[in-house]
């Protein structure tokens, strides 16, 4: 292996994005104290790059790491004096190496467990949403405070205050690194698998910036969940969300053409959808209507219809408004109507689609998606002017240059349809 200091670091770097969750979350065990935690991982990814362009790269990485993670959070309790049943635990100032060691093995026996705990922790109620996804993407994700400033464009001041005041938040509250209790499971699942949605979204329809996707926050939203299938195997929201994700991220290959132009759904070449992806969001659909489903299981139906049909024209339309139905039955919104009013309209009732529409007006104003749907749906009913006029608008609220560029191109088709 090179020691060279560069290609070191871009090993370490490597390393660091799929081990980095579970050393955090195996220290944050140990000191009770996610931040501290995160520090003392910082710390050791530090040490690796000054060691290991010296000393080689370990043949297994990931127990170096928690190895030498772990020394460290001894070393910490001792010197902080903050845990004084863990200082009894290690034998406070007498500890002797070969102790530490067997500290550290056992450690490493609950990994699964403590995962679990640091994902709760992330995504914890007391957290606002923002906090919540940039705490779960830095802790869980390895992304750097730079890397998730430039997801979200945000600035990276902006990003870093989010995740200091996020670990000052879980300390001040007094935020314990525990499992929720059984009476607070359904409701903490629901807030993890939330932020898990909100990342997947933000990368699957980007809400600003130059580019109409980023895949790679769909991947690192899969990856996460799942992780959480592995931890929660019979908790079904956990598998429907997952069969979501995948079955909607089967289709980014084909959501740009090879200039980088956003391309509709009707429009997709659906030979470029990712068949592997398919098979397992089916998979997992099936997986969580076993177990009785929910919310994300419906709209994994949903995808699952798009995923099924071969050309646009195959599509169950019928169904997905039926489906849609029991969406809003499940949980109620604006988003959810809209969507609704777009799979009524192409079932063949878009004068019914206008009038859900037209209901959202106050709840849905300033939401381009809005006057996007509204202007599709008179475009059925032959109102071209009109149509057009509502896409010109949708592209003056839009953040994102390609869906503005989208928009645009919409009303242009309309207005060479009316002359």
């Amino acid at each position: 292996m090179s020691t060279d200091p560069a290609a070191v670091r871009r090993v370490v770097e490597a390393v660091w994005r799929i081990e980095s969750a579970r050393l955090v979350a195996s220290l944050a065990r140990l000191v009770g104290d996610v931040g501290l935690a995160e520090e003392l991982a910082q710390d050791t990814f530090v040490a690796a790059i000054e060691q290991w362009p010296r000393d080689g790269v370990p043949a297994d990485p990931g127990p170096w790491l928690r190895a030498t993670g772990k020394h460290r959070a001894i070393d910490a309790i001792r010197r902080r004096q903050r845990y004084a049943g863990k200082l009894v635990i290690v034998g406070a100032d007498t500890v002797e190496r070969d102790g530490e060691d067997e500290l550290v093995d056992s450690l490493d026996d609950h990994i699964g467990d403590d995962l679990l705990r640091l994902i709760f922790t992330a995504a914890h109620p007391v957290l606002s949403t923002e906090a919540r996804v940039a705490l779960t993407l830095r802790l869980l994700g390895g992304l750097s405070t730079t890397e998730i400033a430039r997801a979200f464009l945000i600035p990276e001041a902006t990003a870093a205050q989010r995740i200091v005041r996020a670990k000052r938040t879980l300390a001040t509250a007094g935020v314990r690194f525990t499992m929720p209790t059984p009476a607070e499971l359904a409701d903490r699942t629901g807030t993890v698998l939330g932020v898990l949605y909100l990342i997947f979204n933000e990368g699957y329809s980007a809400t600003g910036g130059e580019s109409w996707t980023q895949p790679a926050l769909c991947r690192e939203a899969m990856r996460l969940g799942r992780v959480l299938v592995g931890l929660l195997p019979d908790e079904p929201e956990v598998h429907g969300l997952v069969a979501l994700m995948e079955l909607q991220a089967s289709r980014l290959p084909a959501r740009a053409d090879d200039a980088g132009r956003p391309v509709l759904l009707d429009d997709q070449d659906r030979r470029r959808w990712d068949r592997l992806l398919i098979r397992r969001g089916l998979a997992a659909l099936d997986r969580a209507e076993s177990l009785g489903g929910g919310w994300y299981t419906v709209q994994a139906a949903i995808a699952a219809c798009h995923a099924r049909s071969h050309t646009a024209a195959d599509t169950d339309w019928k169904r997905i408004a039926a489906l849609y139905e029991v969406l809003a039955y499940l949980r109620p919104s604006p988003v959810v109507r809209l969507n609704q009013a777009v799979a009524v309209g192409r079932a063949g009732d878009p004068a019914r689609g206008l009038t859900i529409v037209e209901s959202l007006g106050l709840a849905l104003r300033g939401y381009p998606q809005l006057p996007a749907v509204r202007g599709d749906l008179l475009a059925r009913v032959g109102r071209i002017a009109e149509a057009r006029a509502e896409f010109e608008r949708a592209a003056e609220l839009t953040r994102n240059e390609d869906e503005r560029t989208l928009f645009l191109a919409r009303a242009e088709a309309l207005a060479t349809q009316s002359r």
